[in-house]
């Protein structure tokens, strides 16, 4: 029986096939672009592969998408309801905690909406995103350490910060409870920064 996190492969190799084919790009072109090796996106691709967000950045980013509209295609309509449970998790830490993208809008002004579950002596360490890109916290259970450009913030339950998500950053938590925060991140103009530079290669 297929699992949740099969489907969600499944879902993101059609995809980002099906985008790199209207952009008719080969498999190396869309690796050059995205800064991922031919490996890593043939796997991807065929649904076989555990990408980190990292990596689906970079598809996302160089495809012109976004990542909300990689893990779920845009549809026709005014609104979206994601059901409690049915958030693509997309980051699984090493003692049960979880990264779940809950909601997000369409490139070019993306949205996301995560929520994420830091268990016990775990950290996430995120690349720096596209230049503009903004980060809201709310920390709603537990204590964490956000660390911006080698910069430490420690919060508490109830404390809220923003911070520039295109630098280096993380989140860690060194206690013994596990810690329940919403983290919602802006990232503007996706895609445009590939249009331009596919200007000049023509």
């Amino acid at each position: 029986m297929e699992t949740s996190a099969e489907r969600l492969a499944q879902t993101i190799g059609t995809r980002v096939k099906n985008e790199r084919k209207k952009h008719e790009w080969t498999l190396d072109q869309l690796a050059e672009h995205a800064g991922v090796s031919r490996r890593m996106l043939i796997n991807v691709e065929q649904g076989t592969a555990n990408p980190s967000v990292s990596i689906l950045l970079k598809l996302s980013d160089a495809l012109g998408l976004g990542l909300p509209a990689l893990v779920e295609p845009p549809e026709a309509r005014h609104s979206n309801v994601t059901r409690a449970g049915e958030g693509a998790v997309l980051w699984n830490g090493e003692n049960g905690g979880r990264g779940i993208l809950v909601a997000g809008t369409q490139a070019p002004e993306v949205v996301e909406l995560w929520d994420w579950n830091l268990a016990p002596g775990e950290r996430h360490e995120s690349e720096a995103h596209v230049a503009g890109t903004r980060e809201l916290l709310h920390l709603l259970k537990g204590s964490i350490t956000v660390d911006v450009d080698g910069e430490a913030h420690e919060l508490k339950a109830g404390d809220a910060m923003s911070f520039d998500g295109d630098t280096a950053h993380s989140y860690s938590n060194i206690h013994k409870t596990t810690a329940i925060f919403s983290l919602c991140v802006f990232e503007p103009g996706v895609g445009h920064t590939h249009k331009t530079e596919n200007t000049h290669d023509e």
